[in-house]
């Protein structure tokens, strides 16, 4: 009999201790205060009834296999995959400031107020504690860390927990190093450039000096970044410097105004070297995501004409090549200048990404073992499933757009020369 009432507590006490609680993080709360939260009520959210709508099970459009159900459920899935990897202490460290950049910017574009309301819960409980572990700017701190703290610190700020004193520290910190320690060359005075070494990629070394042809620790032949490249990791170091404050080397309209250097964009996925296509794709976009507060913002086609050409020229390209993490990218950008659902290369890409998602919620290969190759595309198959709710036609740094209409007028001259 003792032992059955033992049994009978333990199980009591299980089914107790399994029930799921919910609580909500407040909004904004000093950098200093503990959140003790409940991770595992975030990862249920999945398994949460959701609203009911009138859409959810009728077809996408007329003729899509997929519902409106399946997709807010693929989105859920997603988020879920997504804060399952945030939450791992070695994920975490290393792509930190990225991922709550990712719930930050998702929730506040998602129309749908669920999926929003749930990007915000995961994003607060990760900010909380990136700022609990993030105080005080080291001083040894290189241009790198500071980079890197100086992003976490924005997506923290985004999501309303500010910490005005590491701000501060990182003010004080940025201008110790130049423009090339930051963006690798110094776009005040010189075009992105084509001789910075890539990671070599026998011994993983990363610091290689520019212009180098082999790497100095294992001396093996380095491969070169593309200036596309280092141009659009440029840009968005300075998108975020200029957002927080903190000078990271130069400006953001420092690095814009190089961007007719990169036009015309000839590289197609048939070219040999498949890294320039990559890279004029990861340019465009993150031009785009610059411009328009990473989807708060609608944007005329008009101000970037080839861009937006070039996009939809290229976007079955991804299709085709299954390339999960691109093409999200692609509908993304598409969707800001103004391509809705009825658009037969949108609704290709939604029907691509709800057939090929994985059983754990995840876009891309599942056997990948870099955990950015596996949450990343999963964001953007997010991006590209989801529906925006635009703030308004604008832009984030409104004082570039005379630079974009005038770069438009110098096209337009220059195609009508052509046409006579």
């Amino acid at each position: 009999m003792r032992r059955k009432l033992l049994c009978l507590c333990l199980i009591l006490f299980t089914l107790l201790t399994a029930a799921p609680f919910h609580s909500s993080p407040p909004t904004t709360v000093s950098a200093h205060t503990h959140l003790h939260s409940n991770n595992a009520a975030l990862t249920q959210t999945s398994a949460t009834p959701l609203p009911v709508s009138t859409r959810r099970g009728q077809p996408l459009w007329p003729g899509s296999r997929f519902t409106e159900e399946a997709r807010e459920r693929a989105i859920l899935r997603g988020l879920n995959f997504i804060y399952r990897t945030a939450l791992k202490p070695r994920n975490f460290r290393d792509y930190g400031p990225d991922y709550i950049w990712c719930f930050y910017t998702l929730s506040e574009a998602f129309r749908d107020e669920k999926a929003s309301s749930t990007a915000r819960r995961m994003g607060l409980e990760r900010a909380h504690f990136w700022r609990r572990t993030h105080r005080f700017v080291p001083a040894d701190a290189d241009a790198g860390l500071i980079s890197e703290l100086a992003y976490g610190d924005d997506a923290a700020t985004s999501l309303g927990l500010r910490d005005d004193h590491l701000r501060a520290q990182l003010k004080r910190a940025a201008p110790r190093f130049k423009a090339r320690d930051y963006l690798l060359f110094d776009p005040r005075t010189e075009p992105p450039p084509s001789d910075v070494p890539d990671e070599c990629e026998y011994c993983g070394a990363d610091d290689n000096p520019r212009g180098s042809l082999v790497c100095h620790v294992c001396k093996h032949r380095l491969v070169m970044r593309t200036r596309y490249d280092v141009w659009y990791d440029a840009l968005i170091t300075t998108y975020v410097g200029d957002r927080s404050g903190i000078t990271l080397g130069a400006h953001y309209v420092d690095v814009l105004k190089w961007l007719p250097t990169l036009r015309p964009y000839h590289a197609s996925r048939n070219d040999p070297d498949d890294a320039e296509f990559y890279d004029t794709v990861y340019a465009i976009a993150h031009i785009v995501y610059t411009l328009n507060n990473y989807s708060q913002y609608s944007l005329s086609p008009n101000l970037l004409p080839q861009e937006f050409e070039y996009l939809k020229a290229n976007l079955r390209e991804a299709i085709r090549e299954k390339e999960d993490d691109m093409l999200g990218e692609f509908m993304d950008t598409l969707r800001a200048f103004g391509l809705t659902t009825n658009d037969p290369l949108i609704r290709q890409g939604m029907e691509y990404y709800l057939a090929h998602q994985n059983g754990d919620g995840s876009w891309g290969d599942r056997h990948e073992k870099d955990i950015y190759q596996r949450y990343h595309p999963t964001w953007n198959a997010i991006a590209g499933l989801s529906e925006y709710t635009w703030k308004s036609e604008g832009l984030s740094f409104p004082e570039v757009k005379p630079l974009l209409e005038q770069w438009n007028r110098s096209v337009s001259s220059s195609r009508r020369s052509v046409a006579k």
